[in-house]
This record gives structure tokens, C-alpha cells and sequence, in this order.
């Protein structure tokens, strides 16, 4: 009896239930048809929304533009074509982009419409635009380098970056300018020639990607690619008013087939792949897409791109500055109003001395400048201009010359400092630094003299270069206007923690807003 108590119960619990499904129906009918137009019409498939950004799609954010490409709100040959004609407008001044791959671009979008028809998976940055600095390998193409005699250097396949690049739906609009040798922290070469500041011709674009962060600054492509020995991503994203990433040394895979040697091991250890790009979230996104692995790089490390969060509030140390540098009221001024983003954004900012940063740099100069000397000195010296020698004998004044025993005590004494950092970090996650201590200077100021880039490289950018040394992750975020050009601040994380300084970055320039905005009202 009590079974079929309890089977009448629920068969009257389900008629009940259904009675009541039909009358709130039935209550609701006058809006539910008017309720399944608009879902079908504000929710296309598989996407949140298919609105376009507002202005032109030159203008648009790497994030924007691919949810823009995903969702069918643009094509990606529209978004190529708004790039292509930006870069016919702008790049004829600042000579950034030197190799024109317009032809190559539209094809590849006209693909990657077809395959986005067809429903198939597509990449994070499928569709979009972007550029490639001249001195990795660009299948079919001389690895210039910057340099006329390498002209023979025809690169059989791309490098691990390219090929991430592409893989991820990038389309490449064209290579950007770079120093010879990429090794001067200014972009002009007999090859190709200045590159010029899209914020004004009288100051550097920095170097060696500099032809990246001009042309970044300027709308040509949404995410520009670079490199980092000695400050090569960083020194260009604080001249130009962009933001980037350093990464760790190993997350980023590097190899250039076109080689006519390897490289030298600490060389390699110092260096980094990384992109540029207007937006912090672009460099994030451009950062995972370059980061998978490749199997011919052996100093790879398939390391997470998010580690786990610091007990809050997350402390930040501001780097003091030594006594021997003489350091601008600007530069002050905008480290103090950084210190202040990330404030209020619940970070603990306190103003602390960093584990021995001038004999961090030393070591740097010491181990690039030795290295260079034995391996690569007479090859280089060969093929270059006037305006190298003197570069290059300027940034030779401030190291120390090395004989075997005092080599291996630098390269011993590397170690040491990296684990004096990594403990730093355990009670500073960030360390909020600055990129240079002086307003950014003229176009060729390293051929001035061999004092006048010892000064550049010692005196101003000492914090930029010392990191390379270290192997750790450093973003740069634009934090101000200075005379109407750009200044910037360094972010520096524990190894493979980028994902803290990007963080940092992200909540400075939530406040300090992003200022190729401005640039271009300037330049229209």
C-alpha cells in the first residue's frame, strides 16, 4: 500500500508540475516569440557578439580584432587591406616596415576566410595583422640582419617564432628595420636606412626593434615582433609609447637555419624572442601564441604561462636608483605616478634597494662584450659601416677584457646574482624600475662619441640591459607624456613569471590609458 501511495504522489507531483509549466507558459506567451527573434539575432553561433570596434580597424586592438575576424564582424582581408593602406600612409616618413609583403598578406587572408567558411578551428590570431623584425628567418627571404653582405643568407624555413606566428592565423604585412648585427641600441644601416620616432623625427625609435615599435606606435599591424640581448624589445617600447614583454630566457623558441654558426652559449642565454604591441592584453595574447614549443631550440621550456597568484596585497619594490645616475625630474615623476597606478589597484608599493644592479650590468657588458670579441668581432667588422665601428667601440669602453680563469668567474658569478634575485622575489614579487633615467635621445646619438654611448648604455638604460644577464621576464608599459613624448616604466618578475609583470602593467595602464591614442590625433 504505501508503494502505491508514494506512485500516485508523484504522478500527481508531475501532473501539477506539467499544469504549472503550461499556465506559466501560457502567462509568458505574449513575450516569447518577440524573446527568440533576439536571442537568434544578438547571439550569432559559437560567438558572444558580432559588433565591429568602433574606428578604423587599423586602429583596432590585436584582442579586438581577432573576436572581430572569429565572429564574422569583419573579414580578414578588410582588416589586412585597412593595414596595408595605413602602412602606405604613414610608412614612406618613418621607414619601419623595409620589406613590403603586401601581395604575400592579402593571399594569406583570402585563406584564412576560406578556412573560417569552412567552420574549421582557427587560431588565436587568425586573420590577424603583424609584423616581423629582419633578423630571423622569413622562409624564402635573405636574413639582411641589417647588413648588405648577407644578402646570400636565404633562410630555407622560418624561424620557431614565424612559425608559431603562423600557425596561429598571424598574417605578416612585412619585416621591420633593425641596426647592423642588430646590435646597436638605434635602428639605421646602410641597407635600409633611419628609421624614424612616429612621435617626433628628433628622438630614436630606440633599438634593434626599433623598425618594430615605430611602426607598432604608428597602426601598421596589430602586434610587432622583436628581440632582446641587451634591451632591444624594452629600450624601443619606452621611445615609441608601447608596451612589451622580455620573457624568460627558454620560453620563447629561437633558431634561425640561415646560421652560418651557432651561437655563442651565453649569447643565447641572455637573448629573447617577445612582442610589442599598443595594449598589455595584446602582448599577453602574442606571447602565448610565440611561446609553443619547438623541438630545435634545446633551451625551450615548456613552462605555464600562469603561475600561482602571491598572497595579497602582492608587495612591489621600486628599485632605487644608484647616486652615479643623474636622473630626470620626468623620469621621476612618472615612476612615482606608476608607484601610484598600482597602488590603488592593491598592490603595496615600497621604495627598496635591488640586489647589487651595477654589478649585475658590469657582468652583462663583461660576458656580451668577451663573447662577441672571440666570436663574432673580425666577421662583423668586415661588412659594417663607419657608424658601427664607433657603436660598437663605444659599448667596448665600459668591459672589463677577460682572459680564460676571469671569463669562467663571470659566468660563475652570473649565478649568483640570479639566485640573489630569485630570493629577492620571494618577498617582492615585481620590482617597478625605470627603463632609462633620461628623456629619450636623438636619432644617431651613439655615433656621437664612445663616451656618449657609454654614458646611454651605463648612465641611462643601466636597469634595461643588467636584465638580460639575469634571463628574467621584464614588461615595459607606457606611463606618460613628457614634452609630448612617451615615457615608460620596467616591470620585472621572477623567471617564467611573466604573467605578475604583464599584471603589474595591465593595472598601470588601466589608469595611465594607452597613449598611441593620442599619438595618432597627432599625426592625422
Amino acid at each position: 500500500m504505501a508503494k502505491k501511495t508514494a506512485t500516485k504522489k508523484k504522478s500527481a507531483s508531475k501532473k501539477a508540475a506539467k499544469t504549472s509549466s503550461k499556465k506559466t507558459t501560457a502567462r509568458r506567451g505574449a513575450v516569447a516569440k518577440p524573446a527568440k527573434k533576439a536571442v537568434k539575432k544578438t547571439t550569432p553561433r559559437n560567438f558572444a557578439t558580432a559588433r565591429r570596434p568602433k574606428g578604423p580597424a587599423w586602429q583596432w586592438s590585436a584582442v579586438d580584432t581577432a573576436t572581430a575576424i572569429r565572429s564574422g564582424a569583419i573579414s580578414a582581408v578588410e582588416t589586412v587591406e585597412a593595414h596595408l593602406e595605413r602602412m602606405r600612409a604613414v610608412n614612406p616618413r618613418l621607414n619601419a616596415v623595409v620589406v613590403d609583403l603586401s601581395e604575400e598578406a592579402l593571399k594569406a587572408a583570402h585563406a584564412a576566410d576560406k578556412q573560417r567558411a569552412k567552420g574549421g578551428e582557427l587560431g588565436l590570431l587568425h586573420g590577424v595583422p603583424i609584423t616581423i623584425k629582419e633578423n630571423v628567418d622569413f622562409e624564402g627571404r635573405p636574413n639582411f640582419n641589417g647588413v648588405p653582405a648577407n644578402k646570400d643568407l636565404i633562410a630555407p624555413s622560418d624561424s620557431p617564432v614565424v612559425r608559431n606566428l603562423k600557425k596561429a592565423g598571424a598574417i605578416v604585412l612585412g619585416l621591420t628595420n633593425t641596426p647592423e648585427f642588430s646590435f646597436r641600441g638605434f635602428t639605421d644601416n646602410p641597407l635600409h636606412g633611419l628609421t624614424l620616432n612616429p612621435w617626433d623625427p628628433n628622438i630614436t625609435c630606440g633599438g634593434s626593434s626599433g623598425g618594430a615599435g615605430s611602426a607598432v606606435a604608428a597602426g601598421i599591424g596589430t602586434i610587432a615582433h622583436g628581440n632582446d640581448i641587451g634591451g632591444s624589445l624594452r629600450w624601443p617600447a619606452h621611445c615609441n609609447g608601447v608596451a612589451t614583454i622580455k620573457p624568460t630566457q627558454g620560453r620563447i623558441p629561437a633558431f634561425n637555419q640561415s646560421a652560418v654558426a651557432e651561437r655563442p652559449m651565453l649569447a643565447h642565454l641572455m637573448s629573447a624572442q617577445g612582442p610589442l604591441a599598443r595594449h598589455v592584453a595584446d602582448v599577453r595574447l602574442a606571447l602565448e601564441a610565440m611561446s609553443q614549443r619547438d623541438p630545435r631550440d634545446p633551451w625551450w621550456v615548456p613552462a605555464p604561462l600562469v603561475g600561482p597568484k602571491p598572497k595579497g596585497p602582492i608587495k612591489v619594490a621600486l628599485a632605487k636608483i644608484p647616486g652615479d645616475m643623474d636622473v630626470d625630474p620626468s623620469v621621476t615623476a612618472a615612476l612615482r605616478q606608476a608607484a601610484d597606478h598600482l597602488e590603488r589597484a592593491g598592490y603595496r608599493v615600497s621604495e627598496v634597494e635591488v640586489p647589487d644592479i651595477n654589478g649585475v650590468w658590469q657582468t652583462w657588458c663583461d660576458i656580451i662584450t668577451n663573447e662577441t670579441v672571440v666570436m663574432q668581432e673580425a666577421g662583423m667588422l668586415k661588412v659594417t659601416s663607419e657608424d658601427f665601428h664607433k657603436a660598437w667601440n663605444g659599448m667596448k669602453t665600459k668591459a672589463s677584457v677577460l682572459d680564460l680563469p676571469a671569463w669562467m668567474r663571470a659566468t660563475a658569478a652570473r649565478s649568483g646574482h640570479i639566485r640573489a634575485w630569485q630570493l629577492f622575489f620571494e618577498d617582492y614579487p615585481v620590482v617597478l624600475a625605470p627603463t632609462t633615467v633620461k628623456p629619450t635621445p636623438g636619432p644617431r646619438d651613439d655615433t656621437v662619441s664612445a663616451e656618449r654611448v657609454r654614458e646611454i648604455f651605463w648612465g641611462e638604460i643601466r636597469f634595461i640591459s643588467a636584465i638580460n644577464v639575469l634571463g628574467l621576464p621584464g614588461a615595459v608599459v607606457p606611463v606618460a607624456l613628457h614634452d609630448g613624448k612617451p615615457i615608460g616604466v620596467q616591470l620585472i618578475a621572477g623567471r617564467y613569471r611573466e604573467d605578475l609583470a604583464l599584471d603589474a602593467a595591465a593595472a598601470i595602464e588601466k589608469r595611465a590609458g594607452v597613449l598611441t591614442h593620442r599619438l595618432w590625433e597627432t599625426m592625422a
